[in-house]
């Protein structure tokens, strides 16, 4: 009677566990055959993006000094540092809804690093805008700008431009690089086996246009065409990597790539409009010539709209 009281308790529990396992199969093949466009989570991501990363420094050319004096923060600061809060929150919750599992050590290194780079560019930009009421000119260098010719002592512009360098070089690096590194994680797991989803929804061709200008503004404005087109070649192989094993981008993943291609031909069009631009030019040699929006607002538009 012994081994058969013994017995009974283990089919019962080989029972459960494969009624469990069944169960889970069931799930994970309900979420393969159907991978669901994140309309809620892309939306909120685009109209974040434009309001308080693009619509920052339109909110600090807008609204009268007289309402917060420059030696406090000013509207456009308290934008970023909601910017600096709300899209880490998005990433991670980005994250969290991917298919595939990903490493959670890397994510979390890199929502970190980025936090840190957000926030030294909070601080240079919140500078710069002091400085733009002051008559300082984007398109052209600080030594080559006419306010830091008067400073005394001469060696303050040393500051300015180590302010500068912090900004344009740790800080955007240390915000860009993490940003994109987690679209791409995020990307990488965006496969499915079912060809009839290659299409995306219509609510993804609705977002498709703000969401791919957004991308332009950011590689403009941040000078990282490198980082950007290595971004999208990297998307392109896995691409092409997946479609060997049978898999193909679901609905997130063609949102993705969708708006990488068009943020590329916006840029093309962007850089053939300027290429003749001489003073542009010489603020930005070299190979790759790509303009920022406000040096060429500070160029051709801030001194007309004063007329």
């Amino acid at each position: 009677m012994q081994p058969t009281v013994r017995k009974r308790p283990d089919a019962a529990l080989q029972l459960a566990f494969l009624s469990s396992h069944r169960q889970g199969s069931r799930d994970i093949d309900f979420s393969v055959k159907r991978p669901q466009f994140q309309f809620d989570l892309w939306c909120f991501f685009t109209i974040q993006n434009w309001v308080l990363d693009f619509g920052r420094p339109v909110v600090m050319i807008l609204v009268p000094l007289e309402w917060l004096p420059l030696n406090k923060p000013i509207v456009g600061d308290y934008f970023h540092m909601a910017y600096n809060i709300i899209t880490p929150f998005l990433l991670l919750k980005l994250i969290d809804r991917s298919p595939k599992t990903l490493p959670l050590s890397a994510v979390y290194l890199c929502i970190i690093t980025f936090v840190m780079g957000a926030s030294i560019n909070l601080v240079g930009d919140s500078m710069n805008h002091r400085l733009l009421l002051s008559g300082y000119q984007l398109h052209l260098s600080v030594r080559e700008n006419p306010i830091m010719k008067n400073l005394n002592p001469p060696s303050l512009v040393d500051s300015f431009e180590l302010l500068y360098y912090y900004d344009e070089n740790f800080g955007r690096c240390m915000w860009y690089i993490p940003f994109f590194l987690i679209l791409f994680l995020y990307f990488s797991g965006c496969f499915t086996t079912l060809k009839e989803e290659k299409g995306m929804p219509v609510s993804a061709w609705l977002l498709l246009a703000p969401s791919s200008l957004y991308y332009w503004y950011l590689v403009t404005k941040g000078q990282i065409f490198i980082l950007f087109i290595f971004t999208f070649f990297a998307m392109t192989a896995t691409v092409m990597h997946k479609k060997r094993k049978g898999l193909v981008p679901d609905s997130n993943g063609l949102f993705l790539l969708y708006s990488f291609s068009v943020a590329l031909v916006l840029l093309t069009v962007w850089v053939a409009c300027l290429w003749n631009d001489k003073i542009l030019r010489r603020k930005y040699p070299g190979v790759i010539y790509i303009p920022e929006p406000w040096a060429f607002y500070t160029l051709h538009i801030r001194d007309k709209h004063k007329l």
